[in-house]
């Protein structure tokens, strides 16, 4: 039997892939569980707090990541619960039931990514400091932390606000200080949108990603990752199950008001690895420039011919060179990109296998069969099934 109804607000900025994620996850609370609640979002999905004393309802979800929304909720006489970051001083928490996406384990997992490829150089691209960004300050803390436990050095760089009549001046000054770092070198992005920012810069300077440097987003958001020519690896946070957490806390506390408050800290799900992280530790400068011509072309169907005009050695040096440093022929490193691509969007995408064959530059459907056949003993139909059943 359905409790008695409750009308809900929710107060986030929709448009934001985080804030989405996290509705998402209140969403399917409602969905498992028993309450009954009539949810108010605005249409257009933004937040606004305008008349908001005068609504007459009965539990408020927030994102306190907005001073605004959480000084006006701070004192609110009906039931909040806050969803936002995580500190690093107690003091800095609100006085309210509280779901906080875990700030220094959603670093240590971009960091200790980095570390896994052999990484010892690193460097943070952050966010300009202020009361609208308490997040960014509390990941570059973290970054610190981990790098000065280590005994790594890290460069920071906070940037400057993103507005088009400085766009110009802001990758200026991004590039001026991309060419001072060390190579190779790993950067925490603070955002996947500041990272979209750091593989631009590099495209614009030669600097080979991840090459010469390595890049980790946060938020594993699609637009920034299809804006850009590289494939951008990226911590996926924990929004669903802030969202979940967070309907479940003003469940409780509509059925008990007498609740202490509690806090529930959010680890990350996990890290998507993609191009911008898939550094190998070469050391030959030739082999490095053939790699990244090789990762930037091999589905447009290029053949050894095209990396050896890239490169401008010959292709008894390259092949050699080759050999020393990937165990392999150029030609089977463009193999290995044009298959490792069609695989992860077969998993991944919901085109068809004609759309994959076409995309990852296989002259036909039939020519990508045959190659999935030798490496797999499959076809890219059953490839496709047996890796979404696992």
């Amino acid at each position: 039997m359905f409790q008695a109804k409750h009308s809900i607000s929710l107060l986030f900025n929709a448009n934001k892939v985080y804030d989405r994620q996290v509705i998402e996850g209140i969403g399917h609370y409602l969905q498992s569980s028993k309450v009954d609640w009539d949810v108010y979002l605005e249409e257009d999905f933004s937040t606004r707090l305008e008349q908001l004393e005068e609504w007459g309802g009965d539990g408020i979800i927030a994102d306190f990541d907005n001073p605004a929304i959480q000084k006006m909720l701070i004192n609110s006489s009906i039931p909040v619960v806050g969803v936002g970051g995580s500190y690093s001083a107690e003091e800095d928490y609100p006085d309210v039931p509280y779901v906080a996406t875990d700030n220094f384990a959603v670093v240590q997992a971009a960091y200790e990514h980095l570390k896994q490829k052999g990484l010892e150089r690193f460097a943070f691209y952050g966010l300009p400091s202020d009361k609208d960004h308490r997040w960014a300050v509390e990941r570059e803390k973290a970054i610190i932390k981990l790098c000065h436990t280590d005994g790594y050095e890290c460069s920071i760089y906070r940037g400057h606000p993103t507005r088009p009549e400085t766009w110009q001046y802001t990758m200026n000054r991004l590039t001026d200080w991309i060419q001072s770092l060390p190579n190779p070198v790993g950067i925490v992005s603070v955002t996947d949108a500041r990272a979209r920012h750091l593989l631009q810069a590099c495209e614009h300077t030669g600097k080979l990603v991840p090459d010469n440097i390595s890049i980790v987003g946060i938020d594993d958001d699609d637009i920034a990752r299809y804006l850009s020519r590289i494939s951008l690896s990226s911590v996926t946070q924990g929004c669903f199950e802030m969202g979940y957490q967070a309907a479940k806390l003003l469940h409780r506390r509509l059925e008990n008001s007498n609740l202490k408050n509690k806090r529930v800290l959010v680890p990350p799900a996990g890290v998507s690895e993609r191009q911008s992280t898939d550094f190998k530790a070469l050391k030959d400068p030739y082999v490095i420039q053939a790699m990244h011509f090789i990762r930037q072309n091999a589905v447009r169907g290029i053949k050894v011919e095209q990396v050896l005009d890239y490169v401008g050695i010959s292709r008894s040096n390259l092949e050699q060179r080759f050999k020393d440093e990937r165990g392999h022929s150029i030609h089977t490193e463009i193999h290995n990109e044009k298959l490792e691509k069609a695989c992860n969007m077969l998993v991944i995408g919901n085109m068809s296998t004609t759309e994959v064959a076409n995309v990852c530059g296989y002259p036909s459907l039939q020519y990508m069969y045959a190659v999935f056949k030798k490496h797999f003993g499959q076809t890219p139909r059953e490839y496709r099934e047996q890796q979404k059943a696992v």
